[in-house]
Formats: structure tokens, C-alpha cells, sequence
């Protein structure tokens, strides 16, 4: 059940207004009880102390009644008895004497102690189950006894009650039931006062108290209701009309306005909407044309990313994205070096001072991580953003905004992905500062920055690796028929030579069967570990399958061919290889040597194919000749068969799949 607003506030006006009036009408009530009851209380206790002192006064006066019968001589006693039944001192005297007759009103029965009297010295003597119908008090002289009575009437009754005061009764023996607003509190029989008596106390007029709160809570009540209703009413009804305006402005109607009413909070609040709503007009309309604008963007860089690996054009497409959508007057890109983690500048958009300069130079600005604002984003990893900076090797501005561009994350990769550059932005155009819808905005682009920078560096490491042997980390077969075919046209067309050698490890089947594959790949490791040692930064190696070797050497003669191929052999053979030895016993360096056959385009082919073959033939006879040689092509050489490999690393290439005899 859905509770409208009108609902509520009356409500809540009615909790507000009627529970301190209800929780006052039963305080009252509560109070005026007690306060009744403690009157009704004290009423009580003061009746109970008057009818003490009457009764006791009554037992005294009779006890002085019996006292002065009983001590005149016998002779005066009727006299003297006379005169205090005369006076009202008792009802009733009673004189036991041998010598003389009962006197007295109560002499009938001729008993000291008639039924129903009850002695004031002694109550306890009495029986409960008779109804007391006199007090009396007796008084001994020689064989004498004098017993003075006090009837107990509906006079005495009377008389006790009007001592007690107003509102309480007095009754002998138990009461009735107690009536409606009546307390009652019953005396004992006691010494002083012998009588069983129960007193009666009228209560107040409580009906009439609880009827004049029931009223005032009815009239409260009533005019809550009236006065909730009214307020909840004219709270309610701008509000509503301004949910109906805000409803509409939701729906897409920006011209919608709300009346202002009365010049309160209510209508404050309807002045602020229709302000919002106007601003909210100019606001749309200028994110209109910025969404236009960045959705051109967007499509630029989307067909960018697409359609190329290269950085150099996708680059600056990010940064001017970015730079358009955040409004920013400059921006710069870094990038993170693998080799010595320093950060290089790859692109740059409106920036000053030293570094407004040619895009060749600002690639040549690097920066170190963990020094100036983007030194320190590259190294922890979080974005900053602030006034001036300060940092003499960064660009000058007013304001900057810099986020780390991070590889993204993958099933395999870090919990944090490293750091692969940065992305940084200077002077906020039309505001002060950046603020944190542009960091939120540039983080997305870095994070498309990180995307294109890590796609074109796992590109490249994917060619690389189809173009490397895994094995010895040399150049391989595929990616010789290239190098090779591209050396020999260099040479071609400026006038040069280019060597080529190809080299063959001896005996290579017998490690394998000695020693094991695992021995095997070990050799052929160090092999071209010391293949790389022995050449020079402009000559390549290359793996053209098995224990066969490629190297050319660029502007190399066949001479200088001759010495390469002596420094191969003899770094080859002067030095074992280590292995695990698969038996005890066995010996754990391997001794190697290498055969290898020489030739020189264009004195041995015109082609590649040609010198390669050339050298290949060459190789052969290398072979024939006793192995652990080299020969050139066409010839035999003059310098004699001396040559050991150093492996180093190559990558295996040729352009067709190597020719393997028996022997080698």
C-alpha cells in the first residue's frame, strides 16, 4: 500500500500535535489517582487516630465512672451510681456485692459481664462471634466489683463519625463490600479501644476529571485534523505541481515551467527549477555539438586502431580525441623504454617553450620515471592533476592533468599491469583546472593508448618470434630468403660484396647418440652463442635447420670471409662444451668443431640463390676435405683447415630448405 506525501505529512502533524496531548491527558489522569488516593489515604489515617482518641476517651471516662463507684462506702454506692447514670457518664453501672443487689439499668441479668460487652482493658477476651453492644470498664474494691457500660448505638455511631470529619464513615464490625469510589479500612479490637470498627472513605469525583480530559483530547484531536489536512494540502500541491514539471522535463520537454505561487521556501525552490531547466537547455545543446564532435573523433581513432599497427599514427590520433574532449590546450604522450625504463616522447600537441619543437627532436626528449609530475605518474602508477608545474623538464602550463597509460589486463598477466607510458594534458580551456569528469575522461583514452600500444608491441614480438629459432635465439630459415634477398640487392646496386657462410657442426648425430637430445640442444646453444661473439654488429646468423648455420657478412670480402671463418672454427674447437652427461663416468665436455664453406656475391652467383649454393657446395667439400676446415667456393683454400665455432645467436633462414648428406 503506497502512502502519498499528504498522507505523511498529516500523519506525521497528527504524531506530533495528539501523542504529547494524549501522553499529558494520562499523565494527568495518573496524577489526579494518586494524588485522590493519598488524600483518600490521609482521610483514612486521621479518621483512624479520632476514633482512637474517642474510643479511648470513652474507655477512660467509664473507667473513672467504675473507679468512683467503687470507692465510696457501700452505704453511698446507689447514691453516687445515680448521679453518674444521671449525668450520662455511662449507660450502664453494675455493682457485684454480697451484701447489696445488682444495681444499675443492666442489673437484669445479674452477670458481672453481660454478652456483647466489651472490657477496654482486656479485648482479647471477648468473643469475636458476639456483636459488641457496650464498652465497659470495671473497678475492684474488697469483694466489690464495679462495672461502668456505654451502649453502643446508632447515636454513638453518629457521633464518632462527625469526630472523624467529612467523607469518612464509621462502622462497628466488618463493612459491606466497598462501593464504587469508596475505600475502606478496617480497625481491630486493641487495648483502648475494643471494638472491631471499619471506616468508610468517599473518593473523589474522578468520572468528572476523565470526562473533561476525554473532551479536551476529542476537541485536540478534531482540530489536528483540520489543521494537518489545511497544512498538508498547501505543502503538497506545489510539490506536485513541480514533480508533474519535473516528469515532463524527464520526457525530453526542456520548455516546461512551474508557477510560483507565494514567495516561500516552496517557491524558491520552483524559481530553481525553472533556472535548472534553462541551463539544462544551453547545456544540452552544447553537449550536443561536443557529442557530434567527439563521435567524429571517435570514428577517426576507431578506424585508426583498425586499420594500422603503426604508433606513430595512432598516437596523435588519441591525443587530439582526448585533447577535444576534455577541452584541454596542449597534450603529450610518453612512452616507457624497455631497455632502460626511461620515458620517451612520442607525440606532442600545442605545447610551449623548450618543448615547441620539430616532431624529430621531441622524440628524442626523454624523461626519468619517479622525478616531476609525470615522472612520478610513470612510476607508482596514479593519475595526478594540479595548478602550475613546477618540474624544469616538463612542459610549462597553468594547469595539468596526467594519467599512466597501462597494458591491458589479461587472464595471464599481473593483478597491476605495468606502467607502459603516460598521457598528460595542460591548460583547461574555458575552466581553471582540470576537475574529475576529465580525469575519468582521460583515463578511458589511455586506456585506448594502452590497448594500441601493447597490441603493436605484442605484433612485434609475434613477428619477431616467427622469425626467431626458439632454440638458439638466431634469425631462422624464413627470415633468410628475406635478409638474404635484400643483402644481395643492397650490394647490387652500390657495387659491394656480401659473404656468405654456411656452417655445419661435425659429427653432430654421434653427441646426440652419445649424450642425448638434451646434450644435443645444449651444443647447438653454445654454438650459436659463440657464433654471435665472433660477429661484427652489422653481420647475421641464422639457423637453417639442424646443425646447420648461415652467416652473411656485408661488405665483406672473400678474404675478410677467410678470417671470419678461422675465428668461428677456433673459438669452436678450442673450447668444450659443458653437458649433463646422461651415464656416470661419461665425460661432461663435449668437444666440437665445425666445417664451413665460403662464398662471395657476385664473384661466386648473381643471385642469392646462387651464392647460396655456392657456399653450400663449398661446405661439402669442407667435409670431404676432413671436416673441422672451411673452403672457398669454386677453389680450395690456401690458409689450411683450421676453424672452431663460439655459437652466438642467430636465426634460422635460407631460401630453400638446407640439402643434408650422410656424413656430416
Amino acid at each position: 500500500m503506497c502512502v502519498t506525501l499528504r498522507g505523511r505529512l498529516t500523519s506525521a502533524f497528527l504524531v506530533v500535535v495528539l501523542g504529547p496531548v494524549l501522553l499529558g491527558s494520562i499523565f494527568v489522569a495518573l496524577t489526579a489517582g494518586a494524588v485522590n488516593r493519598e488524600r483518600t489515604t490521609e482521610r483514612l489515617d486521621q479518621a483512624e487516630m479520632t476514633v482512637n482518641a474517642a474510643v479511648g476517651a470513652i474507655c477512660r471516662q467509664l473507667q473513672a465512672a467504675a473507679d468512683a463507684v467503687a470507692v465510696v462506702p457501700a452505704a453511698d454506692r446507689q447514691a453516687v451510681a445515680g448521679q453518674l447514670l444521671a449525668r450520662g457518664l455511662a449507660t450502664d453501672l453494675h455493682v457485684t456485692d454480697p451484701e447489696q443487689p445488682i444495681l444499675g439499668r443492666a442489673a437484669t441479668t445479674g452477670d458481672a459481664n453481660p454478652a456483647g460487652w466489651r472490657d477496654c482493658a482486656d479485648p482479647a477476651e471477648a468473643n469475636p462471634a458476639e456483636t459488641a453492644t457496650a464498652l465497659a470498664a470495671s473497678a475492684y474494691a474488697d469483694e466489690v466489683t464495679v462495672t461502668a457500660a456505654q451502649r453502643i448505638d446508632a447515636a454513638m455511631l453518629s457521633r464518632l463519625g462527625e469526630a472523624v470529619g467529612v467523607g469518612v464513615g464509621v462502622a462497628l464490625g466488618p463493612a459491606a463490600p466497598e462501593a464504587a469510589g469508596t475505600t475502606d479500612r478496617e480497625l481491630p479490637a486493641e487495648p483502648g479501644r475494643p471494638l472491631r470498627l471499619t471506616l468508610r472513605a468517599a473518593g473523589g469525583e474522578p468520572a468528572v476529571r476523565y470526562a473533561v480530559l476525554v473532551l479536551i483530547v476529542l476537541v485536540t484531536a478534531v482540530v489536528a485534523v483540520v489543521a494537518a489536512r489545511w497544512l498538508a494540502r498547501s505543502t503538497t500541491r506545489p510539490l506536485g505541481d513541480l514533480a508533474w514539471a519535473a516528469d515532463r522535463v524527464a520526457n525530453g520537454d526542456l520548455d516546461t515551467r512551474v508557477p510560483i505561487p507565494r514567495p516561500d521556501e516552496l517557491g524558491r525552490l520552483a524559481g530553481t527549477f525553472n533556472r535548472m531547466t534553462r541551463e539544462l537547455q544551453s547545456y544540452v545543446q552544447a553537449l550536443t555539438a561536443s557529442r557530434d564532435q567527439l563521435r567524429r573523433h571517435l570514428a577517426i581513432l576507431g578506424d585508426t586502431l583498425s586499420s594500422t599497427h603503426d604508433l606513430d599514427r595512432i598516437l596523435p590520433v588519441i591525443l587530439r580525441t582526448a585533447m577535444t574532449a576534455t577541452g584541454a590546450r596542449a597534450g603529450l604522450i610518453l612512452l616507457t623504454d624497455p631497455a632502460d625504463g626511461r620515458l620517451a616522447a612520442r607525440c606532442g600537441v600545442g605545447l610551449t617553450g623548450d618543448w615547441d619543437v620539430p616532431d624529430a627532436d621531441l622524440l628524442k626528449r626523454c624523461l626519468v620515471p619517479g622525478r616531476g609530475v609525470l615522472g612520478k605518474v610513470a612510476a607508482t602508477g596514479s593519475p595526478l592533476r594540479g595548478a602550475a608545474c613546477t618540474a624544469s623538464d616538463e612542459p610549462v602550463c597553468e594547469s595539468y592533468l596526467a594519467v599512466p597509460i597501462c597494458a591491458p589486463p589479461t587472464e595471464d598477466s599481473e593483478p597491476e599491469p605495468g606502467v607502459l607510458g603516460v598521457l598528460a594534458l595542460y591548460d583547461r580551456l574555458g575552466g581553471p583546472s582540470f576537475e574529475d569528469a576529465d580525469m575519468r575522461t582521460l583515463r578511458t583514452f589511455a586506456g585506448q593508448a594502452g590497448v594500441a600500444v601493447h597490441n603493436v608491441r605484442v605484433h612485434e614480438e609475434a613477428q619477431r618470434l616467427s622469425l626467431t629459432d626458439p632454440l638458439t635465439g638466431l634469425w631462422n630459415y624464413r627470415y633468410l630468403r628475406e635478409v638474404l634477398r635484400r643483402e644481395v640487392e643492397r650490394a647490387s646496386r652500390f657495387g659491394r660484396m656480401l659473404t656468405v657462410l654456411v656452417l655445419d657442426l661435425d659429427h653432430f648425430k654421434e653427441v646426440n647418440d652419445t649424450y642425448g637430445h638434451a646434450a644435443g640442444d645444449q651444443v647447438l646453444g653454445e654454438f650459436a652463442r659463440r657464433i654471435r661473439l665472433g660477429l661484427r654488429e652489422v653481420d647475421v646468423a641464422f639457423r637453417q635447420g639442424g646443425e646447420e648455420f648461415v652467416v652473411l657478412l656485408p661488405e665483406t670480402d672473400a678474404y675478410g670471409g677467410v678470417i671470419v671463418a678461422e675465428r668461428l672454427g677456433a673459438a669452436v674447437r678450442d673450447w668444450p662444451v659443458p653437458v649433463d652427461p646422461r651415464r656416470p663416468g661419461m665425460n661432461d665436455r663435449v668437444p666440437i668443431s665445425v666445417s664451413i664453406g665460403i662464398a662471395v656475391f657476385p664473384e661466386h652467383g648473381g643471385t642469392a640463390q646462387a651464392v647460396l649454393d655456392a657456399a653450400d657446395e663449398a661446405l661439402y667439400v669442407a667435409k670431404n676435405a676432413g671436416r673441422d676446415t672451411y673452403r672457398l667456393a669454386e677453389r680450395v683454400s690456401r690458409v689450411g683447415p683450421e676453424g672452431h665455432l663460439n655459437p652466438a645467436t642467430a636465426a634460422i633462414g635460407g631460401p630453400h630448405p638446407p640439402r643434408h648428406g650422410l656424413g656430416r
